[in-house]
């Protein structure tokens, strides 16, 4: 497809969708569409298909989610579930009616089972019980998958579906409230630093393993998926290589300079023991991962000393 066709991004200010913007530019792309939430409120249907009918994108990369991390999830279930049920049925359903050329609607990788065997692989999906802590939002992504692929069956339509593992990087949440692990702890040790604490605290047992990619690599994944992958079935997004919580909160640590020592609140909930992709699908297809954690660790910390402290 040529590289001057309309590109969409929903939720273009968002870490994902900022950074899958970035990637387009940098493979050529001359017309990316974006609007911020006052300008198209996506909860809007009449109002997604305005847009829609009016710009007529051909490609259309679905990054809008509520998100947060395990308070936002406990404590939000309603509006995990119809906020991001509503937003995605809005972007896909008007994709489908408007003529874009192919849609690729981002999911995650809590999808999955609490305990599906390790690493996961995409035929997973609906295999097991999901993790408690943030089912509400899991359904929803299982439910806009789902749509993506009954429009490829019943229609035809080139709707493609990419599962990230655990992001982060620039424009990352460091609210403490609704953050995920990694910028929580950024923020925290951060913090920490700056009052001259003698300790640091970290929820769980920091036994739990998790899997951290860095938003660009994300971002490059996808592009790679617009330009090379046309089927209904799901691919996982990830590097392919998990730490414990200790072991970043270690690594986070080390890398802001903060020599306290950690100590684990085991009162606080752990999540899934362990969640970690198999990148068997897209590794295959030629692509691979490029920034080394602590690397990006690094480049998240000095982009939040610029932005994200304030």
């Amino acid at each position: 497809m040529s590289k001057d066709v309309p590109v969409y991004v929903a939720g273009h200010r968002g870490m994902v969708g900022s950074g899958i913007v970035r990637a387009l530019e940098r493979g050529g792309y001359t017309r990316i569409l974006t609007r911020t939430r006052t300008e198209l409120d996506l909860l809007d249907r009449a109002a997604v298909r305005s847009f829609f009918e009016t710009e007529r994108p051909r490609l259309v990369v679905d990054a809008a989610a509520k998100v947060g991390g395990i308070i936002a999830n406990s404590e939000q279930p309603v509006e995990f579930l119809l906020q991001n049920i509503t937003i995605q049925n809005n972007i896909i359903e008007a994709a489908a009616d408007f003529g874009v050329d192919k849609l690729l609607f981002l999911g995650s990788s809590c999808i999955y089972p609490k305990l599906a065997t390790q690493p996961i692989t995409e035929d997973s999906l609906l295999s097991g019980p999901l993790e408690p802590t943030n089912d509400a939002y899991a359904l929803a992504k299982i439910a806009g998958i789902k749509l993506c692929q009954a429009y490829a069956k019943q229609y035809g339509k080139n709707f493609i579906s990419g599962m990230p593992t655990n992001l982060y990087g620039p424009n990352d949440n460091f609210d403490l409230h609704t953050s995920h692990v990694l910028p929580a702890l950024i923020r925290k040790v951060h913090e920490a630093k700056l009052r001259g604490d003698k300790s640091y605290v970290v929820w769980g047992t920091g036994s739990p393993r998790r899997e951290f990619l860095h938003v660009d690599d994300l971002s490059e994944a996808c592009l790679f998926l617009l330009e090379n992958y046309n089927e209904p079935e799901i691919v996982n997004i990830g590097c392919g290589e998990d730490v414990t919580i200790r072991e970043l909160a270690e690594t986070v640590c080390d890398v802001l300079g903060f020599q306290g020592e950690l100590v684990f609140d085991t009162t606080k909930p752990d999540g899934t023991p362990r969640k970690l992709l198999d990148m068997s699908k897209l590794l295959s297809m030629g692509w691979k991962p490029r920034i080394p954690l602590r690397e990006g660790i690094r480049g998240a910390y000095d982009w939040y000393l610029q932005h994200g402290s304030r």
